[in-house]
């Protein structure tokens, strides 16, 4: 197939504009491959569970036996050592939480909460 000599330079413009756009789209225009759309949507989704399950957490520590005990025991450890205070309780963990890595946000956000309410 030939191609008409006046035609070549609007081709090349077409291919031209279709990189700047590309560079353009994914360099400031907030496009994002799958994959990458994939990793944020999954990391979004993990904070939603410790935000929803936090709280559930600041329940089961307050109904426990020795609430008052424990909170007084949670405030005297350093800020860094909270969170693992309350997973050593027990009170992170909730069924159906099998992630080591959630059950430890869990058990920070609900330390959080705890120490400053």
């Amino acid at each position: 197939m030939k191609i008409p000599v006046e035609l070549k330079p609007a081709l090349w413009g077409v291919v031209g504009g279709a990189v700047a756009l590309a560079i353009a789209g994914f360099g400031w225009g907030g496009w994002v491959t799958g994959g990458k759309a994939e990793a944020a949507a999954l990391q979004r989704a993990e904070t939603a569970v410790v935000v929803a399950l936090a709280p559930v957490c600041v329940d089961k520590f307050q109904h426990a036996s020795d609430a008052a005990a424990n909170l007084t025991a949670l405030k005297q450890v350093d800020t860094w050592s909270r969170g693992e205070f309350v997973e050593k309780g027990g009170w992170a963990t909730l069924p159906g939480s099998n992630s080591p890595e959630q059950v430890s946000a869990v058990a920070q956000a609900c330390a959080v909460l705890l120490a400053s309410g």
